[in-house]
């Protein structure tokens, strides 16, 4: 489900909306909605791994706590941590949490993302979820002028089955995909 694009915001009135938002690096609670998708992530990943919080914010909380659990993180947010650089090397994993649903060209966006990640690495996506016409004609999630793309469990198995991979649905709003490993080259040799 998508906002027709004569309806997004221009770049300074949607600044404007993420200046509103009380994101705190130190609040509990942001932190304790983080960590639904943090814990598991870093369940999945070896210590020292490097990852992108894509779509940071001002207050990186979700880095954060990904530091605090023995990961490397860069910081990408094309208003507050517009860094280039950001999204030209690989990562162990990249998190884009309450992110896909403000991207003005998702496909592009995570195409790109996808392909910064070597075999075997991890996208974490924390997103609300269409469920049906009728949720989401009362859905307030929607109501958000910043939110202009929505996303199915179906949309994510679809977008998995062009990448070659079965998304993990963790409780109702994250998304886990992970790059195929490499295959190994080596055959065995009977004797």
């Amino acid at each position: 489900v998508f906002v027709p694009a004569v309806y997004y915001l221009d770049r300074e009135a949607e600044r404007r909306e993420y200046d509103l938002h009380c994101n705190e690096v130190h609040d509990p609670g942001y932190r304790q909605f983080l960590s639904r998708l943090a814990q598991p992530l870093l369940q999945r990943l070896t210590p020292g791994a490097s990852g992108l919080d894509f779509g940071c914010g001002p207050g990186p909380a979700l880095a954060q706590l990904l530091v605090e659990g023995g990961c490397q993180v860069a910081l990408y947010d094309s208003f507050y941590h517009p860094e280039p650089l950001a999204l030209a090397r690989q990562y162990d994993f990249i998190c884009a949490t309450e992110v896909v649903e403000h991207l003005h060209r998702p496909g592009m966006e995570l195409q790109r993302l996808w392909s910064l990640l070597p075999m075997g690495g991890w996208l974490g996506v924390m997103t609300k979820l269409v469920l049906d016409r009728d949720a989401f004609s009362r859905w307030h999630y929607k109501n958000d002028p910043t939110h202009v793309c929505f996303f199915s469990r179906q949309t994510w198995q679809w977008w998995g089955l062009q990448m070659g991979v079965q998304p993990e649905f963790l409780g109702t709003d994250v998304i886990l995909l992970r790059k195929p490993p490499a295959q190994s080259s080596c055959s065995s040799i009977l004797a």
